[in-house]
């Protein structure tokens, strides 16, 4: 169906819906609350999605809407299919959106949008509540997990490819469904990291810093967006017509329909006060900019109450209608109503194959003395920590055990393999012996066992750590104050470090954490975050040399909970002494966005730079002994600028593998808008002045070559 003829259907469906109709389908009803009967009712309404419904009761609400409703319009349903169709038990978890991003490969989001799309619509169903386009820089916020890491550009790039792999060329094909680039905009951004609380947010400082990846993705052809919490200058998003209608639909251009977070309508009587009643509330909200309400379903009544009573033009809801009408048009759920996916592909091998490549190249390694990989020398290895035998924080959140109800008693359900499995599975088909002890929990308890840990550790060859946080710490209202391990992990890491015998930590959370000597005193430090299935698999790979690690960080680590935040494209100014940070701390992070090694090093020379093609060259060598690959990273700096600028921020990168003793020039083509910034008038612009462009192995200083020059 051409648009022509997709907009004369919506204005013909449209014309024939009472304002009651019009009302119920932009109400998105939350199965798992209401239950059966409630739901069925609100079918035959006509309301216009349901969340959180699998198999046959999507099917039956379904059937119920286009049965027994009067204008028979289908049900678009939505699920939380963050990093896999993760709330079906047998579906392909991958690892976090935070540990995707640590491939810095779009390729990897791809796949992981187009495996999970075709998981989600075999279970019949249309939508996801996915990607997490906000940024992750003050990581004590509970959900860094769901984002792509602290850097605009990264996370455009990633979220971009995972809505091209989500979407395919044609959303209403079979095995593609709709994505949703939340939470717009800033809510990562919340003082204190306290979830969901006010922003110290302006305009200009919304389109420069956390518009970038929104608009990467309406360029993409996202098909939703979904609203956020918090506030902008005392103003909820959720009634921000500012942002909702200026912007994203003026500005960027957005032709999707936008769906509030969950019960924000609500929100604003019972958290925010800035309405007095669920009718007030509900016109503010559909004045803005809303089509779809999630959950809020005393939305329904009030609108047409104030509709009746002249405090909300009918207009306003035909509006609403229009874009959620056209988007199950170019979806063709009239004549499709139920996707069908591709039957058997859960879990099927292509799919697990697709995990486990995402897995491995998840992995940072961000220290090594020498001890890895592992030699045939090492004849027994020992695995100590809870975390090394949990697939619940391995998993970390959105899944079968945390919802759309928290189960973390469910049965794990495989196939899966932790890191403890993954080391015994490695060392059996190497003749090594393998000894696994639990030592201490993440959280404080009364089953640990330090002296039985290092007993059980004593006459190994290696050890290998794992530290980390659990599901009960990460999440929504999970925020943290305090960063560094908890429990008695610092306490088992020193018992073991006393040992004198080669240490290896490896790190299974969901965040950056203030890791201390547990990393820098061990001999190799290993970032997994939330590996999903294979993560244990992929960390045992690269103890082993299987795999050469070659991920980087997306996100930097704070030496201290106080040291945050710590995000690499901070503003110039700080009042400090010459080299120094805090009169405590340094002022750099124990670890930097962009950072990771693997077991080859690359040495940068030639760097170029023309600025009349503005296309800059560096030769990059692989100067070690094992192929591998690496992350070019290109940053600048506008040296003199209208408004403060980062010292320094990312536009560009690209991967090559060498092969030993291998050189490549690697070259990049930019543009003017690349060195632009948003000045005091709210315009991007490129300043004439100086520049200069950094290029190397990671953001930190010392990692990169400079070049500067004049525009």
């Amino acid at each position: 169906m051409d648009s022509k003829t997709m907009a004369a259907r919506v204005e013909e469906l449209l014309s024939g819906m009472t304002l009651e109709e019009k009302a119920a389908q932009m109400i998105q009803v939350p199965y798992a609350i209401v239950g059966r009967e409630e739901a069925l009712r609100w079918a035959r309404l006509g309301a216009g999605s349901f969340l959180h419904v699998l198999g046959d009761d999507a099917r039956e609400i379904q059937k119920t809407a286009m049965e027994e409703s009067r204008l028979g319009i289908p049900v678009i349903f939505g699920i939380d299919a963050v990093h896999g169709h993760s709330l079906n038990d047998h579906a392909t978890i991958f690892p976090s959106q935070l540990a995707a991003a640590c491939s810095f490969d779009p390729d990897v989001a791809y796949v992981m949008g187009q495996v999970t799309a075709r998981e989600v619509a075999t279970d019949g169903l249309h939508w996801t509540f996915a990607p997490v386009l906000c940024l992750g820089r003050d990581t004590r916020w509970g959900r860094i997990d769901e984002t792509f890491g602290e850097d605009p550009y990264l996370a455009g790039e990633m979220g971009a490819a995972i809505i091209r792999g989500f979407q395919g060329d044609d959303l209403a094909d079979g095995e593609h469904i709709l994505a949703c680039a939340k939470h717009y905009i800033g809510y990562g951004e919340a003082v204190g990291a306290r979830d969901a609380c006010d922003t110290e947010m302006t305009y200009r400082k919304l389109r420069e810093v956390f518009l970038p990846p929104f608009k990467k993705a309406v360029d993409a052809g996202v098909g939703s967006v979904m609203t956020a919490y918090g506030a902008i200058d005392g103003t909820p998003f959720t009634v921000d017509r500012t942002s909702l209608k200026d912007i994203l639909r003026g500005e960027l251009g957005f032709d999707g329909f936008v769906v509030t977070d969950w019960d924000n309508v609500n929100a604003l009587v019972r958290r925010q006060h800035v309405a007095e009643t669920a009718r007030q509330a509900s016109v503010m909200a559909a004045k803005a900019g809303n089509d779809m309400i999630m959950t809020s379903t005393q939305f329904y009544d009030a609108v047409i109450e104030a509709v009746r009573a002249g405090e909300l033009e009918e207009s306003v809801l035909d509006e609403a209608v229009r874009h959620i009408l056209t988007v199950k048009l170019r979806m063709n759920l009239f004549e499709k109503p139920e996707k069908a996916g591709r039957p058997g592909c859960l879990g099927c091998a292509e799919h697990l194959a697709a995990a486990k490549d995402a897995s491995d190249r998840s992995l940072v390694l961000l220290t090594n003395n020498g001890v890895l990989p592992l030699q045939p020398s090492v004849r027994k290895v020992a695995v100590i920590g809870s975390n090394a035998d949990d697939i619940r924080a391995q998993y970390g959140d959105w899944t079968y055990f945390t919802h759309p109800t928290p189960n973390p008693e469910h049965e794990p359900v495989r196939p899966y393999v932790t890191v403890k499995e993954g080391v015994e599975a490695a060392c059996a088909k190497r003749g090594m012996a393998c000894v696994y002890h639990r030592g201490c929990s993440v959280l404080d308890s009364e089953d640990e066992d330090i002296a039985g840990a290092v007993e059980a550790a004593r006459d190994a060859d290696a050890i290998v750590l794992v530290v980390g946080d659990v599901i009960a710490q990460t999440g929504e209202e999970k925020d943290r104050a305090v960063l560094e391990l908890s429990g008695r992990q610092m306490e088992l890491f020193d018992a073991l470090r006393a040992l004198g015998m080669p240490l290896i930590t490896v790190l299974v959370a969901s965040k950056p954490l203030a890791v201390g000597r547990a990393a820098t005193d061990a001999d190799a430090f290993l970032c997994a975050f939330n590996g999903g299935l294979f993560g244990g698999e992929a960390v045992a790979k690269a103890l082993f040399g299987e795999i050469n690690p070659s991920g980087r960080l997306p996100i930097s680590f704070p030496r201290a909970s106080g040291q945050v935040p710590v995000y690499y494209n901070s503003l110039p100014g700080w009042h400090k002494q010459a080299g120094k940070g805090y009169c405590d701390l340094p002022d750099t992070p124990l670890y930097a966005f962009g950072e990771g090694m693997g077991y080859s090093a690359f040495a940068y020379d030639g760097l170029t730079f023309d600025a009349q093609t503005l296309e800059a060259g560096v030769n990059v060598t692989n100067t070690g002994s094992m192929t591998g690959t690496e992350t070019v990273q290109a940053y600048f700096h506008d040296v003199v600028s209208s408004v403060l600028t980062p010292v320094k921020q990312l536009i560009a990168f690209r991967q090559v593998t060498l092969a030993p003793g291998e050189t490549a020039h690697v070259t990049f083509r930019f543009t003017r808008e690349d060195f632009s910034l948003v000045n005091r008038r709210e315009q991007r612009v490129t300043e004439p002045g100086e520049f200069e462009l950094m290029i190397g192995h990671s953001s930190r200083d010392g990692d990169l070559l400079k070049a500067s020059f004049r525009l």
